[in-house]
């Protein structure tokens, strides 16, 4: 296959993007003001940077690479994850900023709620960075995440410079409705202007165009950049390119369990099938059966807590 999305056969995946703890709350009736909820209550390994890796991993990538920057605190616990998963962490530890923390609040429909503290995800700079890291590899993706601090912002177009520069193909993953109405949709756009692919959900492709149609936002934001790939959880997914909706990929039956990380499951097997060849279609099919199989589960790697141990 050739054009956006493809990268090159058999090469290897680079992710830039987080590592953060992950405190998954599973409360089955809702959430009572001022007083108790009882809740399941795991604590595991996440970011969607970090999670996209360990799917395309699982999906067949041999080679996956991923660049993050985590706290002291738990640079160890999160080490040992990645690699017993199958990424090779190139983990800038922060001295002054904690791990990044996520508390997940997951309702009886499976549906997530985050309250996010970034910590040292943000804190990732320029300086973290390496052109080596590029070497072999046949796609690079950046985690939305970084684009929301002026920092991380930085590092994040240092990475997709270098890549363009090579002939790298770049997808982003928009990553939070809420961080972009704060960031502004122009100044988004504006940070991520030169990626080839890009992998908003539903939400996200509404707010970015203003149209609340899942296929109208796709096929505006494929104005933009070559490949747009819309993911509609339970509905599936939009593949759209200059400016038209080129296939609608039904999702696959499941019973929610735990949405988190859904998205960052179908985008890791999205990649890995580029990679081996398939076309956005077909890939797009692949990353709907891994989403389905990730809402099955508690948290939001395909390994679970796997080599994470105690922080």
């Amino acid at each position: 296959m050739t054009g956006p999305g493809a990268g090159v056969r058999g090469g290897a995946l680079l992710v830039v993007g987080d590592v953060v703890t992950d405190v998954v709350a599973r409360h089955r009736t809702p959430l009572a003001p001022a007083t108790d909820t009882a809740a399941d209550i795991v604590t595991l390994p996440g970011g969607a940077g970090a999670n996209v890796a360990c799917w395309a991993a699982r999906s067949g990538v041999a080679d996956v690479r991923l660049l993050a920057r985590v706290g002291a605190d738990a640079a160890g616990p999160h080490e040992r994850a990645l690699r017993a998963a199958g990424v090779r962490p190139h983990l800038a530890v922060d001295s002054e900023a904690a791990t990044g923390t996520v508390i997940c609040l997951v309702g009886g429909d499976g549906e997530r709620t985050f309250l996010t503290d970034s910590g040292a995800v943000v804190r990732l700079s320029p300086a973290d960075w390496s052109d080596d890291l590029l070497a072999g590899a046949g796609h690079l993706h950046l985690s939305g995440y970084l684009f929301f601090a002026e920092r991380s912002r930085a590092a994040a177009r240092t990475a997709l410079e270098a890549a363009r520069a090579r002939s790298v193909p770049v997808s982003v993953d928009p990553a939070s409705a809420g961080f972009i109405a704060g960031l502004g949709v122009d100044r988004f756009l504006e940070a991520v202007a030169g990626a080839d692919v890009l992998l908003p959900n539903g939400d996200e492709a509404a707010l970015l165009t203003g149209l609340p149609d899942p296929a109208d936002a796709a096929a505006k934001l494929s104005r933009h950049f070559p490949l747009v790939v819309a993911t509609r959880g339970a509905g599936g997914a939009l593949v759209a390119a200059a400016g038209a909706v080129a296939a609608r990929v039904p999702g696959e039956p499941a019973a929610a369990v735990d949405t988190t990380g859904a998205g960052d499951a179908f985008t890791g097997a999205f990649l890995a099938a580029c990679l081996a060849g398939h076309d956005p279609a077909a890939a797009a099919r692949r990353g709907c059966r891994a989403g389905a199989e990730a809402v099955t589960r508690t948290g939001a790697r395909p390994t679970g807590d796997a080599g994470f141990g105690p922080l």
